[in-house]
């Protein structure tokens, strides 16, 4: 086989990803973040959050609303350089999402509960349409909105975000993506970038600018204001990288 050809393949799986686009092996040193049985550990709208079957579920009503999006946080650190695991599922009324290198904000004008944050956020979706689905990293009140989306490999420059590659389409991710069930997140967060894996996959990779990022702050799940909802996360796993 030619040195030449060899070269071309490497190329187009490096394009491709189809390679190189795997979720990293589980290491055996993740600590399990929530025990299937109770929120201890983990502070919210007690009238919103429970746990159900094994599953951390959060839930509104018409008679039991947000007021305003409102988060169920976790109190036991704070997140750097790290991996985080877990599964979810959610109905397809709203919206939810994993809050990391986030901040909790307690005053303010526009404050309308205990437990608001913000910061980078996974968005969580029952749905496989681009480009409302799941895993763009919206910036929850930081003011830049949709920051990357899905199937985007990217950078932020002095000229705004600079989209160098593409991970996933559309295609790709209905296939990949289990409407009604299950899916798992892999998030890995080193400095300033950002990896998102849906079901052991790339499907986001990002490159914050230096005096845009977020390095450092809590970790949280949230229950979007609005229509009634509800969202549930299980196997919450988390490790430190150093």
């Amino acid at each position: 086989m030619s040195r030449c050809f060899l070269i071309s393949i490497a190329s187009f799986i490096a394009l491709s990803g189809s390679a190189v686009a795997q979720a990293p092996p589980e290491s055996k040193d993740m600590k399990v973040i929530f025990d299937g049985k109770s929120l201890d550990g983990w502070e919210g709208d007690d009238r919103l959050w429970s746990v159900r079957d094994g599953a951390i579920h959060g839930e509104t009503t018409a008679e039991n609303k947000a007021n305003g999006n409102t988060f169920l946080i976790w109190k036991d650190g704070k997140l750097r350089d790290f991996e985080l695991r877990l599964s979810f599922r959610c109905s397809n009324t709203n919206n939810s999402g994993i809050q990391y290198r986030s901040k909790h904000v307690t005053e303010g004008d526009k404050i309308r509960n205990k437990w608001v944050v913000r910061g980078y956020q996974h968005e969580i979706r029952n749905e496989n349409q681009f480009p409302n689905i799941s895993g763009f990293i919206y910036g929850e009140g930081i003011g830049r909105g949709r920051i990357c989306l899905v199937g985007e490999k990217a950078i932020w420059t002095d000229q705004g975000k600079q989209v160098q590659e593409t991970l996933i389409d559309q295609e790709g991710f209905e296939k990949l993506f289990r409407l009604d069930d299950w899916n798992d997140v892999v998030i890995v967060a080193k400095g300033h970038r950002l990896q998102h894996y849906m079901n052991g996959k790339l499907i986001l990779d990002f490159t914050d600018h230096p005096d845009k990022a977020l390095t450092e702050g809590i970790l949280a799940l949230q229950l979007h204001a609005g229509k009634p909802m509800w969202t549930e996360f299980k196997d919450i796993r988390l490790r430190e990288l150093k």
